[in-house]
Formats: structure tokens, C-alpha cells, sequence
């Protein structure tokens, strides 16, 4: 048997062996082939342990464990291409009080499409594309609301544009911040050794202040930037491109991204003023609302070397220690900081 790890136990009349007994539920990593590519995904099976072949207890499959499997490559396979998953899909339909049906009427689609992507069939890049506009911007689902609404009953229609002001009025003050921040990135909207040869990525920014602020009793402005910009350089010297995108300037307090203000602005970045008689602090704390999967497991771990790194410098000493990387040194303050000088960053 390949290496697995226990999952858990549960009693099922066991098809091995036709029994009512208790089997192990386990879990692998195994490979399977979709669209011509070779994926690698989680796979769960049972261990039968009343019989064995070739001197291995037996494992097996019902049926509903092999639809998790299928839907497990699939969604690596999502995954790997940047597309939604089914469960995101699921996500995005649900957030507007939609059924599959009407979330497939909504968008012009036959009326199983939606269905078919949240159980077996994999989006092409065009559909996944209108579901992440309609995901991110409620505007873009009136839109089509206004668009396709004879597919809906008058009654219906009502119910659907209520809900999606509803997200509207939720999500409309984040949808705007967003565009002031990417707005201050309109000059550096290719690729470059600017920004790390990366596009700006607010999701995974956000989501990074988030997973800082969890692991850090406080964490201000300063301190936060300049931990922004270490994971950047660390993440680029190691695989090639930042994760944020960010494109930082060497200040007087180590660095600072482009946008900084706008990005403190952001509806999903949970930061207070703390003001006493002498000075005025920005203090940031964990979002639970986010999903931080949109970080890989690299990426987290590049996060947690950092955090590890500077746990027991205090603000001053880490700016200090800023300051001595050659990237600083070689670069004027107010200047930009070319991501090709992380390659001499200290590994941590």
C-alpha cells in the first residue's frame, strides 16, 4: 500500500467482505490524467481489515467517495489552471440566492451548465472569467440582470435585484477602494522587475495583512510594510516572481509600497487609528472573513519564515535590518526597489 495517512474510522457494511465492521477511512496523494495533463490530487479510500491480498489488508471505493476523488482531481486541476473550483463556484451562485438554474439563465447559459461545473464538468476560461466578474462586482451582476431578466418571473426578478444590492451595499465601498488602489498600479501594468514580474493580486494581499496580523500580537504600519516587502523579495529570490505584485519605494522607515494609504483602504483590511497627544498609529488586525486559501502552500511558508525572523525585533531593529539589505543600500531613498536586487536578500 502507498504511503497514506488515517483520516478516520467509521462501521459500513463493508463490500470486501460483507460484513458490518469497522474500516479505516485514508487519504494519499495519487495522479490521474484530465485534458491530456497529469494532475495530482488528494485520494480517500477504506481499508478493509478482515481480509488481505498479497499480504496487504484490501482497500475500496463506494460510490460517493469515488465522486469526491473525481471531483478532488478536478478541482487540482482547476487549481492549477486559476480557475473556480466547484466549491467557489457554489460560492458565487449562492451569494446571490441563486439556484443553478437561475444562476445559468442569469448569465445566458443553457440551464444545466452550472450544474455541470458543480459536479463534473470543468469550466472553460471564458465562463470562469463571468464568474469572477459577477463574483467581485455586483454591478456586473445587474447588469446581466437587466440583460437576461425576461428569463425570471417579474417576482423573481424582484427578489434577485434585491439580493444583489444587498451585496451591493456590502461589498460596493471594497469594489470601489479597489479601483482607487489599482489605479495608483496603471503604470505598471505589465510584468516587470518593477512589480516582480507579477500583476497586483488584492485577494492575496488581503490576504496576506490577514494572515500577518493572526500571528502577530501587534501589528502597525511600519512593521507591517516592511514585512510585506520582505516576503515579496524572499518569494521572488526563491520562485522567480513576488506574491503581491506590490512595487515598494525605499523610505526613511525601510520600505513602503505604492499605495500604501489605498491599501489600508481596503474594505478587507481590518486596520484601526490608534491616536494618543503625540502620534497616530494604524493597527491591524486578523479579517476571520477571508479565505486563505488563496495562499498556497509556499507562499505560507515564505510568510512564516519571515514571521519566525523578525518575532523578537522590535520595529526600530527591523527597519534597521531593512536598511542594511543591499536592495535598500543600492537603491536612493524615494527610488523604486528593483525585485532583481532581492536576489541578494538575506535568507532567513
Amino acid at each position: 500500500m502507498a504511503k497514506s495517512a488515517l483520516v478516520g474510522k467509521i462501521h459500513i457494511n463493508c463490500p470486501v467482505c460483507s460484513r458490518l465492521h469497522e474500516v479505516e477511512e485514508r487519504s494519499r496523494m495519487n495522479s490521474t490524467s484530465i485534458k491530456g495533463e497529469k494532475v495530482f490530487y488528494e485520494e480517500h479510500f477504506y481499508v478493509c481489515s478482515e481480509s488481505q491480498e498479497n499480504g496487504e489488508r484490501r482497500e475500496f471505493q463506494t460510490e460517493s467517495l469515488t465522486d469526491l476523488n473525481l471531483m478532488a482531481a478536478r478541482n487540482a486541476y482547476r487549481r492549477e489552471h486559476h480557475l473556480l473550483t466547484a466549491d467557489e463556484i457554489v460560492q458565487v451562485r449562492e451569494g446571490y440566492g441563486l439556484t443553478q438554474a437561475e444562476a445559468s439563465r442569469l448569465l445566458g447559459w443553457g440551464g444545466a451548465t452550472i450544474a455541470r461545473y458543480e459536479s463534473r464538468a470543468i469550466q472553460d476560461e471564458a465562463y470562469d472569467t463571468l464568474l469572477r466578474m459577477i463574483s467581485k462586482n455586483p454591478f456586473e451582476a445587474i447588469a446581466f440582470l437587466d440583460k437576461n431578466g425576461e428569463q425570471f418571473s417579474e417576482l423573481k426578478r424582484m427578489q434577485i435585484r434585491t439580493k444583489m444590492i444587498e451585496k451591493l451595499e456590502l461589498y460596493g465601498k471594497e469594489y470601489l477602494a479597489r479601483q482607487v488602489f489599482a489605479s495608483e498600479y496603471v503604470n505598471f501594468s505589465i510584468p516587470s522587475d518593477f512589480n516582480g514580474y507579477k500583476l497586483l493580486d488584492i485577494d492575496k494581499l488581503e490576504g496576506i495583512v490577514s494572515y500577518y496580523a493572526e500571528r502577530q500580537s501587534e501589528l502597525y504600519k511600519v512593521r507591517l510594510m516592511n514585512m510585506l516587502w520582505y516576503a515579496d523579495a524572499l518569494h521572488f529570490k526563491t520562485y522567480g516572481s513576488s506574491m503581491t505584485g506590490l512595487v515598494y519605494r525605499h523610505e526613511a522607515m525601510g520600505v513602503l509600497p505604492v499605495g500604501d494609504t489605498s491599501l489600508m483602504a481596503l474594505k478587507n483590511v481590518n486596520v484601526t487609528i490608534q491616536e494618543d497627544y503625540e502620534s497616530t498609529g494604524f493597527r491591524f488586525y486578523p479579517n476571520t472573513a477571508l479565505d486563505l486559501s488563496v495562499l498556497s502552500k509556499n507562499e505560507t511558508s515564505v510568510l512564516e519564515s519571515v514571521i519566525a525572523k523578525f518575532k523578537n525585533y522590535d520595529t526600530s531593529l527591523m527597519v534597521s535590518y531593512i536598511q542594511e539589505e543591499s536592495a535598500c543600500a543600492q537603491t536612493e531613498h524615494g527610488n523604486i526597489i528593483p525585485y532583481s536586487l532581492a536576489k541578494k536578500v538575506r535568507t532567513l
